[in-house]
């Protein structure tokens, strides 16, 4: 039962929900367009991505990141910023002018917190990924004593990849399905380049943590990368189909069930619901929010059924996170080496 607490937090979540959809700007494109004309095209975008093919990894969609000789800069005493070119080829050429319009996006970035023989690699939500925001956010201090070595990663358009005047309302996740199906396989390029240099620098084990869209992109991985050592999600995104059906982004009534199913197979070469996870249930976390009023505990349970674990649940919301993270901070010291 909700008490007071996740009341509150559902209210402000829903205050900071309107003003990001504000700032987001829904698509005009898109909501001048009928029921009939969003479903053929939803459909036609769905022609393109749904095809088990593409499904393979690596040799579908998804590929693994080249290899990365990242500049380094001390930051801090035993902090370290790293950043390394991030070219891309969009895999839909429909989408390549607009995708490759910012060029700070075609550079990647990554923090590095000095810790112990096990890694985590932590990643951002919608609208942050700003360094001193981040390290703010996360008991990093707490991870590093325990021997962690911490690395805030950075996701295409947010942080130091933001278009000019979007650093709080980035293109991607989006309205346009396409753009989303780039800014992940983007995302899993840049992140697997990562990991590759820090298994090459003998960074010993790693896993990762995310929150909301990070949860999303770390479970994405998980199901992609059979060398992680653990996965943690916190108030995930699952399904972006389903967070636009539950905030109204489909409209109501029976035409929404149809919109929903044209946009989950536009985007299933993406879903972490379409691959079997490749990390063990006990080394995979996924905590959740009573109150969370943005991607609710509906999208937490869909991820925990499909990584055959449960959800951690806890009082307050989806800004309102109180013992979220000290929770995941005292999982991750269970979970051995």
């Amino acid at each position: 039962m909700a008490g007071p607490i996740d009341v509150f937090g559902q209210w402000l979540d829903r205050l900071v929900l309107r003003g990001q959809t504000r700032s987001t700007g829904r698509s005009a494109e898109v909501d001048a367009l009928s029921h009939a004309e969003r479903l053929e095209r939803l459909h036609l975008f769905r022609q393109t991505y749904d095809d088990p093919a593409l499904l393979a990894y690596p040799g579908g969609l998804l590929v693994r990141g080249a290899p990365i000789s990242p500049s380094v800069v001390r930051v801090g005493a035993g902090v370290q910023d790293l950043a390394w070119p991030s070219p891309y080829e969009p895999w839909n050429p429909e989408v390549r002018g607009i995708y490759l319009s910012g060029a700070a996006n075609l550079q990647g970035h990554a923090r590095v917190f000095d810790g112990g023989p096990r890694t985590v690699v932590v990643v951002h939500g919608y609208g942050t990924g700003a360094f001193d925001f981040e390290q703010r956010l996360w008991p990093i201090r707490s991870w590093r004593r325990r021997g962690l070595k911490v690395v805030l990663v950075t996701l295409p358009f947010h942080g130091r990849r933001a278009l000019p005047g979007r650093a709080y309302a980035p293109p991607f996740p989006g309205a346009d399905p396409r753009l989303n199906v780039e800014g992940f396989r983007h995302a899993v390029a840049d992140i697997t380049s990562l990991l590759s240099w820090l298994r090459a620098e003998g960074s010993g084990p790693i896993g990762m943590v995310g929150m909301s869209l990070g949860g999303y992109t770390t479970a994405l991985l998980a199901t992609l990368e059979a060398d992680l050592a653990f996965a943690g999600m916190l108030i995930p995104l699952a399904s972006i189909a389903d967070y636009a059906l539950i905030h109204g982004r489909l409209g109501s009534g029976p035409t929404s069930a149809a919109l929903h199913e044209a946009l989950e197979g536009a985007l299933r070469p993406v879903s972490p619901m379409a691959r079997p996870s490749l990390v063990a249930p006990e080394r995979v976390h996924i905590l959740a929010a009573r109150g969370d009023a943005i991607t609710g505990l509906a999208q937490a349970k869909r991820l925990a059924a499909h990584f055959g674990t449960d959800v951690d649940v806890r009082s307050g919301s989806h800004i309102l996170q109180l013992g979220l993270r000290r929770a995941l901070d005292r999982w991750m010291n269970g979970i051995g080496s």
